[in-house]
């Protein structure tokens, strides 16, 4: 198949996705998308290589406040889609489940896997973890019931501000990373890796885990 004949991401309101159709099918890659975020995510960081920008400023947050690293998750999460309400973004059910259960999925995996030892095993765990991490994304992205909350506010500041989304995520991701290590989070080979793999990984998976909405069929 190529490129041009593949589903896309159509823009849609949270009632036009809720209405959608392909219900069933979407609910599937959501939940299941979510989950294998939540799980990479926990998993990177038993690998103990370092994390995603991101998840400095979490591990940063949870070190200062004495929270699970998953609560603190959540919390920037809804602290996030605070900031939506002047750009008059809207949360679609794909924001709510991401922005509640990631952090949770991701606790659980954190405290029923112990770090590794062997170098070669953290190397190892890492890579799955970017893997079902970039899947993960594709998936619950590709179900087209909205992105999760650091995804709105990068399309809201580029909507309202008219710089690229290139610009605006590469300074989201820096600002979460100085504040993060400031914080105490961690910052590792695996922090690069990340960075540089989680683009083209996700835009790979993304050909088979975009569901096609414009046909009609549920």
């Amino acid at each position: 198949m190529s490129d041009s004949s593949r589903p896309r991401l159509i823009p849609m309101t949270p009632l036009q996705q809720l209405r959608a159709p392909r219900t069933a099918r979407r609910l599937l890659h959501l939940v299941g998308g979510i989950a294998l975020l939540g799980s990479g995510v926990g998993l990177f960081v038993q690998a103990g290589l370092g994390v995603s920008p991101w998840d400095v400023l979490h591990q940063g947050l949870s070190n200062r406040l004495g929270l699970s690293f998953g609560t603190v998750i959540v919390l920037v999460g809804l602290v996030i889609l605070l900031l939506w309400i002047p750009m008059k973004q809207w949360p679609g059910l794909g924001t709510v489940v991401n922005t509640f259960a990631v952090g949770p999925v991701a606790d659980l995996v954190i405290r029923w896997l112990p770090t590794p030892d062997p170098l070669a095993v953290k190397i190892a765990l890492m890579a799955v973890a970017t893997v079902l991490m970039a899947l993960g994304t594709a998936l619950y992205i590709g179900a087209q019931y909205g992105g999760g909350p650091r995804d709105g506010l990068m399309t809201g500041l580029h909507f309202k501000t008219g710089l690229s989304v290139r610009l605006i995520r590469t300074l989201m991701e820096l600002s979460a990373l100085g504040v993060g290590w400031l914080l105490g989070g961690v910052v590792g080979v695996g922090t690069a890796v990340f960075a540089l793999s989680i683009g083209p990984l996700t835009q790979f998976f993304f050909r088979w885990c975009v569901v096609d909405i414009s046909r009609g069929r549920r």
